[in-house]
């Protein structure tokens, strides 16, 4: 396995919502909608199954780096990475609360919008998050990259790489689309503690900002998470005429 010197993932705050379960009192209701839904979801959750058991358990690990956002590589002309990204995992516990938050709310969500519009929203957030990501990290130095050996077919990592992988930007957004779809729903935190979900949608920002600020678990991409956040927002205010702000308050 390759030397990595810093290996950036997108683990969510999500992992806290073990145990949770819903009580859905949408204000919106969706009945009358034409949107055709084809269990989005259960694709997207199917795919990112599989290139985590193909980069894990199967013997193409050397895959993650060639799916990856690896800033330093993206200038070299890596851009598939920022859709490629949100498939990749770095672990069990990585994948499995980032599909459950997928399939939670996403189901929610698609159900709402349609197949076409979720699909469409999913994509544009999370690639948005990842391009974001790569400007940040770009600015700051944080570039890096990594080379094969012709001769050995062997991974290099150069110093100070940063690599982004995980689905955590566009979950992030779908969450946002879930508190501002379903403000009246009660999500029970561990199976016990009752919130609202525009609330949870707050504690998770609040979170993401004080990891952010004093720069605690550098192995969590916050801002990415945070960029979720941001350009869900966006997407309901330039597509939908929305402002996220009053459905959730």
């Amino acid at each position: 396995m390759p030397e990595t010197h810093s290996l950036l993932t997108l683990f969510p705050i999500n992992a806290i919502l073990t145990g949770m379960r819903i009580d859905r009192q949408s204000s919106y209701s969706s009945a009358t909608r034409r949107y055709q839904n084809n269990n989005t979801v259960y694709w997207l959750i199917g795919i990112n199954i599989i290139v985590f058991a193909l980069t894990n358990f199967l013997g193409f690990d050397m895959l993650v780096y060639y799916l990856s956002m690896i800033p330093g590589m993206v200038m070299r002309g890596w851009v598939w990475t920022f859709i490629t990204y949100m498939f990749v995992h770095g672990g069990l516990t990585h994948i499995l609360f980032n599909m459950l938050a997928l399939f939670i709310f996403g189901t929610h969500v698609e159900r709402y919008m349609g197949s076409r519009e979720f699909l469409l929203f999913y994509f544009i957030t999370g690639v948005l998050a990842g391009v974001f990501s790569f400007a940040v990290y770009y600015f700051t130095g944080l570039r890096g990259g990594i080379l094969e050996d012709d001769l050995s077919g062997r991974i290099i990592i150069f110093h100070n790489t940063v690599i982004l992988l995980g689905a955590s930007g566009a979950i992030f957004a779908v969450e946002l689309a879930y508190a501002v779809f379903y403000p009246d729903s009660i999500i029970y935190l561990w199976g016990i503690l009752p919130l609202r979900a525009p609330i949870m949608v707050l504690g998770f920002t609040a979170i993401e900002l004080f990891y952010s600020i004093f720069g605690l678990n550098q192995s969590v991409a916050h801002l990415t998470h945070l960029a979720g956040f941001g350009f869900a927002w966006l997407y309901f205010v330039i597509r939908f005429g929305i402002n996220p702000w009053k459905r959730l308050f």
